[in-house]
């Protein structure tokens, strides 16, 4: 019964059965630097839009806060 117990499982010492050694994983890509154009922005050519009630509905928005 001895003998059985000696032959039985045993763990493999063979190069081949080794776990390979850690390999070192590569730097992370280093993020390009934004370029901003150095162009400056122009304004529009027939002006920024601006509709010609937008000053009546504030004023009656601040008629109506002060009657209340």
């Amino acid at each position: 019964m001895a003998k059985d117990i000696e032959e039985g499982c045993c763990t493999p010492k063979s190069s081949a059965c080794w776990i390979p050694a850690t390999m070192v994983c590569p730097l992370a890509p280093k993020k390009k630097p934004t370029v901003y154009p150095a162009r400056q922005r122009v304004p529009p050519k027939n002006g920024y839009f601006v509709p010609p009630d937008l000053e009546l509905i504030f004023r009656v928005a601040s008629t109506r806060e002060a009657l209340a």
